[in-house]
């Protein structure tokens, strides 16, 4: 028997009141979900029970390799052995325990990857899937095959998925075949959490970049010190990062501090979980929300805040971003403080604020990049996760970035599908951008350095330690840091024992060859290697000496003024983050290289093109080739394509509209003609506005847009000759009848008449060359009168007239009593009607 009596101290919990129908509910259905609220033992207890009653191997899956391990030292201690006898773990580069194993802990990731190697898990009886409510990418895909296997491989493995909170609906109907799994919740007697409402004196936004307020820190610091005075037991203090773990510990001098988080060694992490006689505060992130106890807690500090994951698809960047923590993960921090006795918990936020909290985090499928996440949905055989129970479909944008990532790496087909080379690029076990390196990089740089660097890069090792990786590079052989240094070293040599991405086995060189990149200098390797990995963030500087960058994706990159790169024309970048609302990403990791590496590790970015295009009022051609969204050269086409540059030229046209060609006094009174016949007569006179114009560009100005060469010659059109091709026939002939550009007058004279669209034409005339005129006249087949604008002496109008007759009457005489004396030499006779018209004033005396 595994299961411990009730009198072995952690065995009599909670969950164990359900653990015989759990049991029971797992022979008869093969499924089932359990939720116990955190610290009820379902991850200590459940896995005995059903190691008690199934012939097999239960595996336990953890989302965090700090849980791994410590699931598996508990559920060791229980059992009363060391881990590794029947009890034992496995994660990425470390295992313990061999084939005697009853209960075996290990990561998501790495059970998702033994499902791919093998899906039947042969001689495993059950897995359990804990934290399923926290929604890693990992668990639910892991949730997904595993639910896929029992379907059609193995109906006798038992799958139990394991939740703290209530939301189990999709659980259910993802592991049952035909119908939901059952649902088994055990109900914990919690002891009872007091809350503490603090929040700060002043107001403590997030700074750009996600940064974290020192203020805010300051008040973090202040509200344990608050707590320790008020309260007994431990403190554990929750901060989103390292960074502030590092902040709130300089701020407790004094006091007993252990910080506890993923990156640290083992030895750190194990002292801030086992028992302690001395009074201590552990600070900490999220990772000790769910699957981790630490005894001793009495009381929580949380400060509200929580990084995780999001990716800008956009610009292929990804970010660790802080935000504030959800309602349901407050809850989860609280409870750390009634574990053991009655505890309390120190909000620094106001209960008005905790209001507008979210009530749960994303899931990860909805924010995070999704190249491993397809890659392994194309490994199952099901791209893009068709046929499969997953509990939230991925979202279309980025699900179809990252199969394009992984099209261009060739590790999928034009339909998805898995290739030769992703299958070798899933067995390496890293992000496929990683793979694609470790792969690509080995026959350039050597395997061990290409290894090296993939190691570097999987690992984050650089993170928070300056932007030049080859530096970081450096101080890992060196061992500066003992605790990155050894995991570093253990990641290089799991890629050894990988899909063997160098020139050999034991990735040595055969007697009387050259090692692969035996010239490379180390900087560059390992900018040939992050350059293989992220050919889109491959950067230029956009001058000489300065810190600004464009990247080959398209997005700007800045460094830091003082750093050690800032003199390198060109970089890789391996990490670059870019705050809302700036438009230059910051880059946080990044190796020089030089063009012509640039030009190898992203030759699939390399295009020359001839670019013929309307741009400011002109159009450009140019043949430019191009890294990305870096113009490598730029020089001017001598014999452009002539229907491109007509394409061009119609382009501009439409965009910039019909001002680009220059409308003469002519081709402006034509087009205004043509609009007035288009108003008054209707079909078959066309419509000359800008729209109808610019949609029929072929129909009046084709013959000339065939003969464009440059913007020039654009400017060179004859558009009245090209209006005139839109003159209907026969009725073209009868333009100039039905509308006149010039009318006589009883002078002699020819005027010009104004046309305005449907506006009646405008003849503007002095009043002494219409005398003799009875009637207006009218244009359009009789349907329009013309308007007068008749005119003084001085061209000025003194009347405005459709009904001649009537001003002749009526209007001449006060006219003529007005400004005769003004105009002493003009005509001013009492009878216009029986008057000569006349241009011409008397001649002087």
């Amino acid at each position: 028997m595994l299961l411990p009596d009730v009198s072995v101290p952690g065995a009599d919990l909670p969950v164990r009141a359900v653990l015989p129908a759990t049991v029971e509910v797992v022979r008869s259905h093969g499924a089932a979900v359990l939720v116990a609220p955190p610290g009820s033992g379902k991850t200590s207890l459940l896995p005995l029970a059903l190691a008690d009653a199934l012939e097999g191997t239960v595996v336990v899956a953890e989302p965090r390799r700090m849980a791994t391990r410590a699931a598996a030292t508990r559920l060791a201690a229980l059992v009363g052995e060391p881990v590794g006898e029947r009890v034992g773990y496995a994660m990425r580069g470390e295992r313990r325990g061999g084939e005697g194993l009853r209960v075996e802990v290990v990561t998501t990731g790495l059970l998702v990857r033994r499902l791919q190697q093998d899906p039947e898990l042969p001689g495993v009886a059950a897995v359990v899937i804990d934290e399923c409510h926290e929604r890693h990418l990992d668990a639910d895909l892991l949730l997904a095959f595993c639910a896929d296997v029992r379907a059609n491989l193995r109906d006798d493995l038992a799958v139990v998925a394991t939740s703290a909170t209530a939301d189990t609906v999709r659980l259910s109907r993802a592991l049952g075949a035909d119908a939901p799994a059952p649902v088994l919740t055990a109900t914990a007697t919690a002891f009872d959490v007091a809350v503490e409402w603090v929040p700060p004196p002043v107001a403590t936004p997030l700074l750009p970049g996600g940064r974290v307020d020192p203020r805010l820190l300051d008040h973090v610091a202040a509200v344990v010190e608050r707590a320790l005075s008020e309260n007994d037991g431990d403190v554990l203090v929750f901060v989103p990062g390292e960074a502030e773990i590092a902040g709130v510990t300089r701020r407790l001098p004094g006091r007993h501090v252990l910080p506890l988080y993923g990156r640290q060694s083992r030895a750190e992490q194990d002292r801030a979980l086992a028992p302690a006689e001395a009074r201590r505060v552990v600070v900490t992130t999220s990772v000790a929300e769910s699957s981790l106890t630490v005894p001793g807690v009495r009381v929580v500090v949380d400060a509200g805040l929580s990084r995780e994951p999001r990716t800008d698809q956009s610009r292929g960047l990804g970010a660790l971003v802080t935000c504030r923590v959800s309602r349901s993960s407050a809850e989860q921090r609280a409870g750390r403080a009634g574990r053991e006795a009655p505890g309390r918990v120190y909000r620094c936020w106001s209960r008005t604020d905790h209001a507008r909290l979210d009530d749960h985090a994303a899931p990860e499928v909805a924010v995070a990049d999704l190249a491993s996440f397809a890659l392994d949905l194309a490994a199952w055989g099901a791209p893009g996760g068709e046929g499969l129970a997953l509990l939230d479909a991925p979202p279309a944008p980025a699900l179809s970035a990252a199969t394009a990532l992984l099209r261009s790496f060739g590790a999928v087909d034009g339909g998805g599908r898995i290739t030769g080379r992703g299958r070798r690029m899933a067995r390496v076990g890293v992000h496929p951008r990683l793979a694609r390196a470790l792969l690509d990089g080995s026959p350039r740089v050597g395997a061990d350095r290409a290894r090296e660097v993939v190691a570097l890069l999987s690992d984050d090792a650089g993170r928070g330690v300056g932007d030049d990786l080859p530096a970081r590079w450096r101080a890992l052989r060196r061992g500066d840091d003992r605790a990155a240094t050894a995991r570093w070293r253990g990641e290089v040599r799991r890629l050894g024992r990988g899909d063997g991405a160098g020139a050999s086995r034991d990735g040595r060189t055969a007697p009387g060859r050259t090692a692969p990149g035996a010239g490379v200098p180390d900087d560059l390797a390992a900018g040939i290697v992050v350059g293989l990995a992220y050919p889109d963030r491959i950067a230029r500087a956009r001058g000489s000496g300065s810190v600004s960058y464009q990247m080959a994706g398209g997005t700007g990159a800045a460094l830091d003024a003082t750093s050690p790169l800032r003199s390198a024309s060109w970089l890789a970048i391996a990490v670059a983050d870019r705050a809302p609302g700036r438009a230059d990403a910051r880059i946080r990791s990044a190796a020089p290289i030089d063009e012509a590496t640039a030009r190898d590790v992203a030759a699939d970015l390399v295009q020359t093109a001839d670019q013929i295009r309307w741009d400011d009022d002109r159009i450009v051609t140019r043949r430019v080739e191009s890294l990305g969204a870096i113009v490598l050269t730029d020089v001017p086409l001598t014999q452009p394509d002539p229907s491109r540059v007509q394409a061009a030229a119609r382009d501009g046209l439409r965009r910039s509209g019909l001002s680009v060609l220059s409308w003469s006094q002519s081709a402006v009174a034509v087009r205004e003609r043509l609009a007035f016949c288009h108003a008054h007569l209707g079909a078959p006179w066309p419509a000359v506005d800008d729209d109808a114009l610019l949609a029929g560009l072929d129909d009046w100005l084709g013959p000339e847009l065939a003969d464009v060469r440059d913007g020039r010659d654009l400017a060179r059109i004859d558009v009245a000759a090209a209006l005139r091709r839109l003159l209907p026939w026969p009725a073209a002939a009868r333009l100039d009848e039905l509308a006149p550009e010039r009318l006589a007058v009883p002078s002699g004279a020819l005027v010009r008449l104004a046309y305005d669209g449907v506006e009646p034409p405008v003849l503007a005339v002095k009043l002494q060359e219409v005398f003799g005129w009875t009637a207006a006249p009218v244009v359009a087949d009789g349907r329009v009168p013309v308007v007068l604008h008749l005119l003084s002496p001085a061209r000025r109008p003194v009347a405005v007239t459709s009904d001649l007759a009537s001003f002749w009457r009526q209007g001449y005489p006060q006219v003529r009593a007005d400004l005769r004396g003004r105009y002493p030499r003009h005509p001013w006779p009492e009878d216009p009607l029986a008057a000569v018209a006349t241009a011409r004033a008397k001649p002087r005396r």
